[in-house]
C-alpha cells in the first residue's frame, strides 16, 4: 500500500513539474503588450524601403555590403554586429523586439540561402528567437501598438492591406485598397488614397476607421513635427506640408522631388533636374536649401546622427553624411564588418 502511495506521489510530482515547465514556456513565449503610441519606424525611412531603424541607443540596418543582411550598431557607427544571414527591409523596432521583412532570394549567404525563405519576421534585438509571423510577401510594414500593419502580396489576391498581432494572432484584412501604413504617429496612420482618389486620410488603429484630412493629389506622406509632409503630384511633385493643428498647407520647395525623408530638423530630398540633379537638404520649414551631393541618389534613410543613401541603381557603395555638417563619405564601417563576417 505504501509503495502504491509513493508511486502516486512521484507521478503527481512529475505532472506538477511538467505543468510548471509548460506554464513557464508559455510565459517566456508571450509577447508583452505595446502601448498604442508605439511605432516601429519613421514614415520617411519606410518610404525608402526601411533600411535603417533606431531605438534605445542602437541602430538596426540592412547592410548592402553583405547582401542586405541585418546588422546593429551604435549611432556613431561603432560596435557593429551581424544579426541575420538573409536580406531584410522594412525594419521596425518596438517593445524589445525587431520586426522586418526577410527574403533570402535577394541576398544572404550560407546554407539557409539555398532554401528560399521569406515573410514577415519577429526577433529579439540581438537577432535571436526569430519567428515568422506571415509567410507571404510584404511590400511595406509598420508596427502600430500591438499590430503590424502591412501590404500583403501573393499571386492569388495580389496586394491588400492586412494587420497581424505581434504574437502572430489576430490576422485580419483591413482593406482591399493598397494602403501604405508608413506614416504613423500615436496610433494614427496617415495615407493617400489609391483607388478612387489621392486625398490624404487618417486611419485610427484603435478602430481601423478612416477620415478625410485633405483633398489633393498627394503621395508619400510622412509624419514629423505635427505636420504631414507630402509630394504634390498635381504640381510637378513639389514638396509640401500640412499642419495637423491648423490645417494650413505650406509649399517647401518648387523643385521636382523623386524621394525624400524628414528627421533631425531637416528635409533631405532628391532633386529631379535634367541638367543638375542633386541630393538636397533644407530645414524642416523649407528654409536654407543646400546641396548634399550632385547626382542621382535613392533610399535616403535617417538616424539620429547620419543620413544614409546610395547612387540610383547601385546599392554600394553606401554613402552617408552627418547631420551636424555636410561631408559625404562611404559607410566604411559597414563594409569592414561585412568583410569580417565572411
Amino acid at each position: 500500500m505504501k509503495k502504491n502511495w509513493k508511486i502516486i506521489v512521484i507521478c503527481c510530482c512529475i505532472l506538477l513539474l511538467l505543468a510548471g515547465f509548460s506554464v513557464l514556456k508559455e510565459f517566456q513565449g508571450r509577447i508583452p503588450s505595446n502601448d498604442i503610441t508605439v511605432t516601429g519606424n519613421t514614415g520617411g525611412n519606410l518610404n525608402n524601403h526601411g533600411l535603417f531603424a533606431e531605438a534605445d541607443g542602437r541602430v538596426y540596418f540592412s547592410n548592402a555590403y553583405d547582401g542586405g543582411c541585418l546588422y546593429s550598431m551604435n549611432p556613431d557607427e561603432t560596435d557593429l554586429k551581424k544579426l541575420t544571414s538573409s536580406s531584410v527591409n522594412s525594419i521596425n523596432v518596438g517593445g524589445n523586439y525587431l520586426y522586418y521583412y526577410l527574403d533570402n532570394a535577394t541576398g544572404g549567404k550560407g546554407l539557409g540561402y539555398v532554401i528560399h525563405t521569406y515573410g514577415v519576421y519577429r526577433s529579439k534585438p540581438d537577432g535571436s528567437n526569430s519567428k515568422c509571423l506571415d509567410r507571404q510577401a510584404a511590400v511595406t510594414m509598420q508596427l502600430a501598438g500591438d499590430y503590424i500593419y502591412y501590404q500583403r502580396y501573393n499571386n492569388t489576391d495580389f496586394t491588400k492591406f492586412y494587420k497581424i498581432k505581434t504574437d502572430k494572432s489576430g490576422q485580419k484584412l483591413v482593406s482591399d485598397e493598397i494602403i501604405s501604413p508608413n506614416a504613423c504617429h500615436n496610433g494614427i496612420i496617415y495615407y493617400n488614397g489609391t483607388d478612387k482618389d489621392h486625398n490624404l486620410y487618417a486611419l485610427d488603429t484603435r478602430s481601423d476607421s478612416t477620415s478625410l484630412l485633405l483633398e489633393g493629389n498627394i503621395c508619400y506622406p510622412v509624419y514629423a513635427y505635427d505636420y504631414i509632409y507630402y509630394m504634390d503630384a498635381s504640381s510637378n511633385y513639389r514638396l509640401c506640408r500640412y499642419s495637423l493643428s491648423t490645417g494650413a498647407v505650406e509649399v517647401l520647395t518648387e523643385d521636382r522631388v523623386d524621394t525624400y525623408n524628414v528627421g533631425s530638423g531637416y528635409v533631405y530630398y532628391q532633386k529631379n533636374d535634367a541638367d543638375a540633379p542633386a541630393l538636397m537638404r533644407m530645414e524642416a520649414d523649407g528654409s536654407n536649401p543646400e546641396v548634399v551631393a550632385l547626382g542621382i541618389y535613392s533610399d535616403i534613410n535617417l538616424t539620429s546622427q547620419y543620413a544614409y543613401f546610395h547612387e540610383f541603381n547601385s546599392d554600394v557603395p553606401m554613402k552617408r553624411t552627418p547631420h551636424s555638417y555636410i561631408e559625404v563619405s562611404d559607410f566604411n564601417a559597414a563594409k569592414q564588418a561585412a568583410m569580417a563576417s565572411d
